[in-house]
């Protein structure tokens, strides 16, 4: 389970990281591919008797029984953890508010002087901590048993904890930003704050999207600039080709860590970064590898990180406005027992945090509405830009070791913040019926 301060307001971070990275290490130096050679089943191949349906089908025989079993386990197995993730944050908010630890470690840091900002970051740091070692055990068989069990991981206990250390120290940092400007907010606009609130929260996830590439991401993983070579080149091409203003393209070393491929074109205002994961580049063909960066690329063209933390920001509006109605309610009815005075109380924050995380919960399939949408909107750049639709194919089917391959309808609807693999496959094999005569030779 994210931590409940996480899933609130990080938790919309981390959604709009994941949305501009096809879903997502160790190496010693630079490199281009290992020379995997892209297969193309028989079924699949141009020619004249082509059938999209046979070649979709095709590549989704790739995954056999047993791999496509253990692909829907763990996927289905998530479904329940956002449940179990839920419950469990909102066991921690009570644990905070019944039994006063909340109220006390306001007090505490109503003791450093006289200003209420001071105050605010000083609980925010108590509050982060706290709320991590609460909910370490949750986060353990999240984030390393389950994934070692799915062979999905690579780091050993130390080094997944030396990365959670880190990732608590980001978040002391940043979530005590955010923390002391929301509250700034309240204690000023009172009844209007939710208002006032999701306009802070937007542009500080603005910032955090400027500062991402350059100031957050190596401090998990070291990045380097890719050596000349055809790799290189090609991604080069498509980046000037598309008006991208990167002026390299950099790997990273995921596989001390996953063993997911994964890539991005992220930053802002001089801070673009074109990177990709060693797994990528070890694991995969020239030809996917086109067709993910050109998905990346999309995303950076399509100006996707702004429309969706605006997007996102309408969501969080609502959720603010949600907080508000629920809160005084609340704290009318056991305020005096929890030892919160009123909304611009940060004794308070585990009940806002547990308002804003059940809110999100149901609003799930909104959230992963607009996600997937300007996902499909980024595979169709892709297939049209790099004009790799049997890599773009191959690499749908890697990501279905951790992603059912074929969801029904209402698990879409509800779960799914990419589309599935085989509506990944069958676009692209709908485009190759299309295009085989202007297809790359192969």
């Amino acid at each position: 389970m994210q931590r409940l301060w996480l899933g609130t307001f990080f938790g919309i971070i981390l959604a709009l990281v994941a949305c501009l990275s096809l879903p997502v290490a160790a190496a010693e130096e630079s490199r281009q591919t290992a020379g995997v050679i892209l297969e193309i089943p028989e079924d699949a191949r141009a020619g004249p008797a082509f059938d999209v349906a046979k070649a979709t089908e095709a590549y989704i025989k790739l995954l056999d029984a047993e791999d496509r079993e253990r692909s829907d386990s763990y996927m289905e197995g998530g479904y329940w953890l956002q449940l179990w993730g839920l419950l469990y944050g909102l066991g921690v908010a009570w644990l905070l508010l019944g039994t006063r630890l909340s109220a006390r470690m306001r007090d505490l840091s109503e003791r450093f002087g006289k200003r209420r900002w001071l105050h605010t970051f000083i609980y925010s740091m108590q509050y982060i901590v706290i709320g991590t070692v609460l909910s370490f055990p949750l986060a353990v068989y999240q984030g390393f048993v389950r994934e070692h069990q799915y062979d999905l991981a690579t780091q050993t206990f130390g080094a997944w904890m030396g990365d959670q250390l880190t990732g608590l120290l980001v978040g002391i940092v940043l979530g005590g930003l955010i923390l002391t400007l929301i509250y700034g907010v309240i204690r000023k606009t009172r009844d209007n704050w939710w208002i006032w609130g999701t306009g802070v929260s937007v542009v500080f996830l603005i910032f955090v999207t400027f500062i991402a590439p350059v100031y957050i991401a190596p401090l998990f993983n070291d990045y380097k600039a890719l050596e000349d070579g055809p790799i290189r080149t090609s991604i080069m091409s498509m980046a000037t080709a598309n008006g991208i203003p990167g002026d390299d393209v950099y790997w990273f070393d995921a596989s001390r860590q996953t063993t997911r491929i994964s890539a991005n074109v992220s930053g802002a205002f001089g801070t673009t970064r074109i990177s990709l994961n060693d797994n990528l580049l070890n694991r995969t063909s020239a030809e996917e590898i086109e067709a993910v960066m050109a998905h990346e690329m999309g995303h950076y063209v399509l100006n996707h990180s702004m429309k969706i933390t605006t997007q996102f920001g309408l969501v969080l509006a609502f959720g603010y406005a949600f907080v508000a109605w629920g809160f005084n309610r609340a704290v009318n009815r056991w305020g005096m027992s929890w030892g919160v005075r009123d909304v611009g109380d940060t004794a308070g924050l585990p009940l806002f945090a547990a308002l804003l995380s059940i809110y999100f919960f149901v609003a799930t399939p909104i959230t992963n509405g607009i996600v997937r949408i300007h996902e499909a909107e980024a595979d169709n750049y892709a297939i049209n830009v790099s004009r790799q639709p049997d890599g773009f194919a191959r690499v749908a089917m890697r990501l279905s070791e951790y992603r059912k391959i074929s969801p029904g309808p209402l698990e879409r609807v509800i779960f799914y913040d990419h589309p599935s693999g085989r509506d990944r496959v069958y676009m692209s094999m709908l485009w190759k019926s299309e295009h085989q005569d202007s297809e790359p030779a192969k």
